[in-house]
């Protein structure tokens, strides 16, 4: 009888932990939604940011003041978009260091970032439109898996011939990027395309919530339903096989939804960087390695971070600063300080 209690009052602890935990991360969250709403050149303060949000939610009439321009048609759309792809690098960066074992892996580690980069710098060169940066973005981010995919099975399928091939891809199409901005008109595309690589939500609007937000919520809601299939792929191949698991599919499901996320995050920000380096390690100090909260925690984080980090690039500064100076500035130290902080704990650097 008193074990069983014990067990119910240390599984109701575990509970009220666990809900802690996450309504914490939400809060933080929304805190800095909020901050971010009402910051900028045009201060709103915060109290009229709830009134405005709860007149607009409740009629869904068409802004009318400036104070409502502002915050209904830029700043809540960039705050979405800030949102979704902070979310969806932290987990992207989460899964591929579970799935690897190795806490240096990023989705630049499988070509995919400079992949989708490529595809976005050519339709910039040539003047395409919204679809097809899209269609090109997510096409080339899905050549580069195929790349990686075709170079690692001729290798020997190995964990350590996927990370190779990948390093070789990054390398092909960063050559490539060079390139196109070499030949790029310096008086047109060139500026719209190093701007563009260096990370921004300055072009964010309701329409780009509506065409990429979804497809990159999905993605995002895919993935972290494939989470305990990647905690067994993090096991070894034979653990994993011995679950039950086709090793060679689920792999590369998981990439595949991760190139679908990298892709739209591109389309819609730009190239930005360490987001899918430093956040997981951040949770990974939080919670642990546990896969029932590590990639919840790194896309909740990573949302919070991201947010944050546009508020900055954009009242820092006169002009608007890109995201990708920011979050390696932001980013170098805090690695460095987690580095640190696993060693003194005694957790392995790898």
């Amino acid at each position: 009888m008193t074990s069983a209690l014990t067990e119910a009052r240390l599984s109701n602890g575990q509970a009220a932990g666990g809900a802690l935990h996450w309504l914490s991360l939400v809060l933080v969250l929304a805190v800095a939604a909020f901050v971010s709403a009402a910051t900028g050149r045009f201060h709103i303060p915060l109290a009229d940011v709830w009134q405005i949000l709860g007149r607009w939610l409740s009629s869904m009439a068409a802004p009318e003041t400036m104070e409502e321009r502002i915050l209904i048609n830029v700043r809540l759309p960039r705050i979405l978009l800030a949102a979704i792809v902070g979310a969806g690098l932290a987990l992207c960066g989460a899964a591929l260091q579970a799935l690897f074992r190795n806490p240096l892996v990023s989705p630049r580690v499988l070509g995919l970032s400079s992949g989708a980069a490529l595809g976005g710098t050519l339709t910039l060169l040539v003047g395409g439109s919204a679809a097809m940066l899209f269609a090109a973005t997510f096409a080339s981010a899905l050549t580069a898996l195929v790349l990686v995919a075709v170079i690692s099975h001729m290798a020997g399928r190995s964990i350590l011939s996927i990370v190779l091939a990948g390093i070789v891809i990054d390398a092909l199409f960063s050559a490539m990027i060079s390139l196109t901005q070499y030949v790029a008109d310096p008086e047109t595309s060139l500026p719209a395309i190093v701007f563009w690589l260096m990370g921004s939500f300055s072009s964010s609007s309701w329409q780009k919530v509506g065409e990429h937000g979804p497809v990159i919520l999905v993605a995002i809601a895919l993935l972290y339903r494939l989470r305990f299939r990647i905690a067994v792929l993090s096991m070894g191949e034979e653990e994993a096989r011995s679950f039950g698991v086709n090793v060679g599919f689920s792999r590369w499901l998981v990439f595949a939804v991760i190139s679908v996320i990298i892709g739209g995050c591109v389309v819609v920000s730009g190239v930005i960087g360490w987001v899918g380096l430093v956040i997981p390690h951040a949770a990974r100090l939080l919670v642990g390695e546990s896969h029932r909260r590590f990639h919840g925690t790194a896309a909740l984080l990573g949302a919070s971070f991201m947010v944050t980090v546009d508020t900055l690039a954009r009242t820092v500064t006169s002009a608007e600063l890109p995201l990708g100076i920011l979050t390696a500035v932001i980013g170098a130290p805090v690695f460095i300080y987690l580095l640190c902080t696993r060693q003194t704990q005694g957790g392995p650097a790898r």
